[in-house]
């Protein structure tokens, strides 16, 4: 969906904008593509030739707000860069904003592009920590392996078993994959 420069990504901009504004505004349930349209000074039709209809639009703006705006921080080996990514990965997933981009992520995406761009965004993170691991000539497990036993597990609880969820779960998962650790079960 995203174009570079110009009028399109002007456009995008606005009506990204105009989204976030009116959701802490008057709330989802009162949203609708006109008042968005009004908000971000175009047509509706503008809005429903680019992204088809509201929840569509909806998980566009999710799947950017999703979207890390920096590196993981860097802490000195991998098991606290890790932590620390998960930590806080768990901490702006888990939150009641967080959980609406997710599902308004999925939702509005049938195809499963959304989801896939999400798990990039993960993936990519978790690249930079095990790439910096590597450069201090630290083992690190793969890209594939930590996605499955750290962010998998903390998704489905945060979408589905979010009682009870905190930083130390996502601790005792990063101590299971790397080992010297209790399993991550409770």
């Amino acid at each position: 969906m995203v174009r570079p420069g110009g009028r399109s990504a002007r456009v995008q901009a606005s009506v990204h904008t105009a989204v976030r504004e009116l959701l802490a505004e008057v709330g989802r349930d009162a949203l609708t593509v006109p008042l968005v349209a009004q908000r971000a000074g175009v047509t509706p039709s503008t809005i429903y030739r680019r992204w088809g209809d509201l929840q569509e639009l909806l998980s566009d703006v999710a799947v950017e707000r999703l979207r890390p705006d920096t590196a993981p921080e860097n802490h000195g080996d991998l098991r606290s860069d890790l932590t620390a990514w998960a930590e806080q990965f768990l901490d702006e997933m888990a939150s009641p904003s967080g959980r609406a981009y997710i599902r308004d992520a999925l939702l509005g995406d049938p195809d499963g592009d959304n989801a896939g761009r999400c798990s990039a965004y993960a993936a990519g993170q978790i690249d930079v920590v095990l790439a910096r691991a590597t450069d201090r000539e630290e083992h690190t497990p793969t890209v594939e392996t930590a996605m499955d036993r750290v962010v998998a597990p903390l998704m489905y609880r945060i979408l589905f078993r979010p009682a009870g969820l905190d930083a130390a779960y996502a601790r005792r998962l990063v101590d299971d994959l790397l080992g010297n650790g209790a399993p991550a079960g409770r």
